[in-house]
């Protein structure tokens, strides 16, 4: 019996620690911004804040929690250059555990979108190591417990537009990103134990649009076979991981500067074409080649956003436009269900958490809502701080990262 019981305890103790360390990566463990959490609906002044923790510098990286810590990137302004930065926070009280230089960018490099930040790539989380990029600036891998450096490399120099913003992704024993300059547009795969190079896959793409993009790539499963999705200006590719082979590819025209990241859902991969005219394309995963002809269900041009991420409940895809117009559609089919105004500007992605969906404005407002036939406002949350950072989730905690600070939200 005691035995079966310290079994029961370490099981649980385990599960525990799977849950608080959940969200590993840009939106989430599965990529796509679910959550089970039960998470608080409403905040402000001395309701629901357990803590707000003033950051130094500036990045609209999103957090990432693994282990009771929370990590995320940020630039310090450094005699006319920046220091470009990890920091670990305890997820519990807020305080800086630990802030460490990975890279330093002098004063003549690339200048960023008035948008962007020099730190707008997430981190990725996996066995005690924190994987940190920042773009043309380079990659690195940190020790989570202290920040040591394990590996740091600066070999795939490119020439960016507006700084850096796609977040690297996981996919086995590499450590997967885009590179979308003007002088280089690729898939790149690190060995992750090392940060070599393991493979490259050029975009070839030859719709002529403008070349450079923001994307995060996506790992799905499809019928048995592992695809990375990986969107760019004008084409997304479908790659195996561990060899970087195309599989299929879809083109959208002269679509650039792509920002959200792919969803996969029944059945379907919903990608975002970017600027100047965003269009949705929901594409069968399961065809070879060029499948732009065969393998795409329906496109969507009505408020698909340039920024923020698509979402999907169940059978419903959910987009919130840039300009603040809230869409909830067939995912299945793309036939509108209805629209709603909420706020003014959005580049955040979407969240779906215990039943519900979160929107967060570049002005710090929080919209909460319930998924379903019809708009069904559940609350409103005002911080008055501007944002462009997605949610992060430890436990029942929501994490949200302003301008300024990172804030820990959740029942009292």
């Amino acid at each position: 019996m005691h035995r079966l019981l310290a079994v029961c305890f370490l099981a649980l103790t385990f599960a525990l620690t799977l849950h608080a360390a959940d969200w590993y990566q840009f939106r989430g463990p599965d990529g796509q911004g679910h959550s089970d959490a039960k998470l608080a609906t409403e905040w402000g002044p001395g309701k629901n804040v357990t803590w707000r923790k003033e950051l130094p510098g500036l990045g609209w990286s999103s957090p990432v929690v693994a282990g009771g810590k929370v990590y995320l990137t940020t630039a310090v302004p450094d005699g006319g250059g920046q220091s470009l930065r990890v920091l670990c926070l305890d997820a519990r009280t807020g305080s800086i555990v630990w802030n460490v230089e990975v890279f330093k960018q002098d004063a003549a490099a690339a200048k960023i979108h008035k948008k962007n930040s020099h730190a707008s790539a997430t981190p990725v989380v996996e066995d005690g190591n924190v994987y940190v990029h920042f773009g043309h600036m380079g990659t690195a891998c940190l020790k989570a417990a202290d920040g040591s450096k394990v590996w740091a490399t600066q070999e795939l120099k490119y020439n960016p537009v507006h700084g850096n913003g796609g977040s690297p992704v996981i996919a086995g024993r590499n450590l997967v990103f885009s590179i979308d300059g003007t002088d280089k547009q690729m898939a790149v795969a690190l060995d992750k134990t090392n940060g070599k190079v393991a493979w490259t896959t050029p975009r070839n793409n030859t719709t002529g649009a403008n070349p450079f993009s923001f994307t995060t790539p996506l790992l799905i499963n499809v019928k048995g076979q592992e695809q990375l999705i990986s969107p760019g200006s004008g084409v997304v590719m479908s790659l195996d991981p561990k060899s970087g082979k195309e599989i299929w590819r879809a083109t959208y025209d002269k679509g650039y500067s792509v920002v959200p990241r792919p969803v996969y859902a029944n059945g379907l991969v919903y990608v975002c074409s970017g600027y100047n005219s965003p269009t949705l394309l929901a594409i069968r995963p399961d065809g070879t080649g060029d499948v732009t002809k065969t393998h795409v269900a329906f496109t969507l041009k009505k408020n698909v956003p340039h920024n923020p991420s698509p979402l999907v409940v169940g059978n419903a895809l959910y987009l919130v436009s840039d300009a603040g117009v809230l869409s909830c559609l067939d995912a299945k089919t793309g036939t509108e269900r209805w629209t709603e105004r909420v706020e003014k500007a959005y580049s955040s992605s979407p969240m779906y958490a215990n039943g519900l969906i979160y929107l967060l404005s570049e002005d710090g407002t929080t919209t909460v809502f319930k998924p379903g036939d019809s708009y069904d406002e559940v609350a409103k949350n005002k911080l008055g701080e501007k944002t462009q950072a997605s949610f992060a989730v430890d436990g029942d905690a929501l994490l949200l990262r302003t301008e300024k600070a990172l804030y820990r939200i959740e029942k009292k």
